[in-house]
């Protein structure tokens, strides 16, 4: 199982278009992915589940991943949102 907390800068969070590049990149791992934001946890392939955390610019979140692409998954999505999702801060 491989884990990484990261702090979402994204001015609207992880809503809309960020919450879908999020979850886009997620199903393209085999692994389990799950993002937690304090108590509440969600499927970070499910782009109801990533919504219904609520999670906004500032939030930190983790991110674990268990399964045979863990470590990639786990870096590929922590450089997406520290890449602001492409876009600049």
């Amino acid at each position: 199982m491989q884990n990484a907390r990261v702090t979402v800068h994204n001015q609207v969070g992880l809503h809309a278009r960020p919450a879908a590049l999020f979850v886009q990149a997620s199903t393209a791992h085999q692994s389990k992915i799950t993002v937690m934001k304090g108590e509440k946890s969600g499927n970070a392939k499910s782009i109801l589940g990533i919504l219904a955390l609520g999670v906004q610019q500032g939030d930190e979140i983790l991110i674990t991943a268990e399964g045979p692409d863990e470590l990639e998954a786990v870096v590929g999505l922590t450089k997406l949102i520290e890449s602001n999702f492409g876009e600049s801060r």
